[in-house]
């Protein structure tokens, strides 16, 4: 006797599953959207952060970061373009994770600050990675543009 390992289908068709997934959708887009917001009213502090940890071109590191942020989220909140936005948001979870919180990498005072945000952000490329898992599907309650 041998296992076999099948897929069915995924759908929205349980009660409220449409609802919570929008709920979902509009929370983790809008947090991320604010997030991408936050870099362009905090560019100075971010700039100077991102000098600090040593990106090269550390001003424009955080502009362009904040537009990935901010299209990534509005993307996912209204379900337009969704592989585009969880791409564009696990990207920068990928990148940004690892180079801005190192807690491996920062004096004793910093390291539980650092881990934090590193933790956070997993979470977040967790979701992120669901989100584009579940990019190729019909969404509902979503413009849905972009689909495959």
């Amino acid at each position: 006797m041998s296992l076999e390992i099948a897929t069915i289908p995924l759908q929205f068709d349980a009660p409220l599953s449409g609802e919570l997934f929008l709920i979902a959708r509009i929370l983790f887009g809008g947090l991320m959207a604010f997030m991408g917001l936050n870099h362009f009213l905090d560019v100075e502090n971010m700039t100077g952060y991102a000098e600090m940890k040593g990106l090269p071109a550390p001003r424009l590191s955080v502009t362009f970061s904040g537009g990935m942020l901010i299209a990534g989220g509005l993307g996912i909140a209204i379900g337009a373009y969704p592989i585009l936005a969880a791409g564009a948001l696990v990207v920068f979870l990928l990148v940004s994770s690892p180079t801005m919180h190192d807690f491996w990498a920062v004096p004793d005072d910093q390291k539980q600050s650092e881990m934090t945000n590193f933790l956070k952000n997993i979470e977040l490329l967790a979701a992120s990675l669901a989100f584009l898992a579940l990019g190729a599907i019909e969404w509902p309650y979503a413009v849905g543009v972009g689909l495959l």
